[in-house]
């Protein structure tokens, strides 16, 4: 009973933070594209930025941008926040759901370090909060001032990032708070640093004054930073369910390539959008196709499975799969973290590991993505030979 409502909390849970997570990329992608599609014509007043017609629907659309202000405000004004709020709220409650409720099995790995439960959860939302507070101190700074050195010194604040997470937590938990830490940035800086200098400017306007330029400038800055961002923690929110990414001693190149690759793409993209890549946009496209050949070429490199040597009966492979596997793929789990199989699938019969041996070999043979957190410390001679049993065929005699 318990696990079926853990299962629906952690299904409602990612279906509210992928449609929340929709609206607020959509909404992202949509006003970075309009303010690149401004354009000055004759006739406008002196304080427009410029305009912008779309069609959609049917209908047409205007759009214009002021400099700093309008003289005056409607008494209706569209904010955009909640979307923001909500994506990272369902995704942090999730986080919890799986990784905190889950530590023992999901989110410490001993091998990596030995952990109490509390402590990884502790390091887990530490750096989610000091990650933001370095990011912020950053923007704020005077290499705040210069687009290039304040990206490189983002970039490798999440390198940093990605280093910690990956010598502290299990592989899979690891990505994930990649993107977590990401997103954090991210949300923060709508909640911090974006609504609040608009707040500021609206109030100003009520009172007659004309707001600080700096306000705008500082919240088209971060708004910048959460778009180039957005592919990437995309990726990092999904990449879950496929080991032979994330759980091998290359995973963090692969991050790496992911941020920047991801960012790239974004660049190139939104150069497509408004009528052409140019050189600029193909030389981002270019190196988002060179990152990503990287990355696929590790994984297929990763993907040669270890030399085992000689023949593998099925009773050696059935006796390192008891010894790795049945304490949690078992009808009644005999692993206090499960009350049942992981996704259903129990490995006790011979039939059972003929039909999931290609599931086995991804998780087990190709990856350290299981045993989790390799808390029965399965070797990779076991590895090697558990994957020249499937490679002969899995065969049952």
């Amino acid at each position: 009973m318990t696990a079926a409502l853990l299962e629906w909390l952690e299904l409602l849970l990612r279906w509210a933070h992928v449609m929340v997570a929709i609206l607020w990329i959509g909404i992202s992608f949509l006003f970075i594209w309009l303010d690149d599609s401004l354009r000055r014509r004759p006739g406008q007043p002196g304080g427009l930025a410029g305009d912008s017609w779309l069609v959609h629907g049917g209908g047409f659309y205007r759009a214009e941008k002021y400099r700093l202000a309008p003289e005056g405000l409607p008494a209706e004004l569209h904010w955009f926040r909640y979307e923001a709020y909500l994506t990272w709220l369902s995704g942090f409650l999730l986080l919890a759901v799986v990784y905190y409720l889950g530590a023992e099995a999901y989110l410490i790995d001993r091998a990596k370090l030995d952990l109490a439960p509390w402590q990884a959860i502790v390091l887990s939302t530490g750096s989610l909060v000091g990650g933001w507070v370095v990011y912020d101190l950053l923007c704020r700074s005077l290499l705040g001032r210069r687009t290039g050195p304040l990206a490189a010194a983002v970039f490798a604040l999440i390198a940093a990032a990605a280093y910690f997470y990956l010598s502290v937590f299990s592989d899979r938990a690891a990505f994930l708070h990649v993107g977590a830490f990401i997103g954090t940035l991210m949300a923060a800086s709508v909640f911090f640093v974006i609504i609040p200098n608009q707040k500021v400017a609206v109030a100003e306007l009520m009172a007659g004054r004309r707001p600080d330029p700096a306000l705008g400038e500082a919240a088209k800055q971060r708004s910048l930073h959460n778009n180039y961002l957005t592919l990437p923690v995309v990726f990092f929110m999904i990449s879950g369910h496929y080991p032979l990414v994330f759980s091998h001693e290359w995973s963090w190149a692969i991050a790496l390539a992911i941020v920047a690759g991801g960012a790239l793409a974004r660049h190139a993209w939104a150069r497509m959008e408004l009528g052409g890549l140019g050189s600029w946009g193909g030389a981002a496209l270019g190196g988002a196709a060179a990152l990503a050949v990287l990355a696929i070429g590790v994984t297929a490199w990763r993907t040669q499975s270890p030399s085992a040597g000689g023949t593998v009966r099925f009773a050696e492979a059935r006796a390192i799969v008891a010894a790795h596997c049945t304490s949690c793929h078992a009808a009644d789990p005999a692993h206090r973290g499960f009350a049942e199989p992981p996704r259903g699938v129990a490995l006790e019969t011979p039939q059972d590991m003929r039909h999931h041996a290609e599931a086995i070999r991804r998780q087990a043979v190709l990856s350290h993505a299981m045993p989790l957190g390799n808390e029965t410390g399965m070797t990779e001679a076991e590895r090697a030979r558990l994957g020249a049993w499937i490679a002969q065929g899995a065969p049952l005699d």
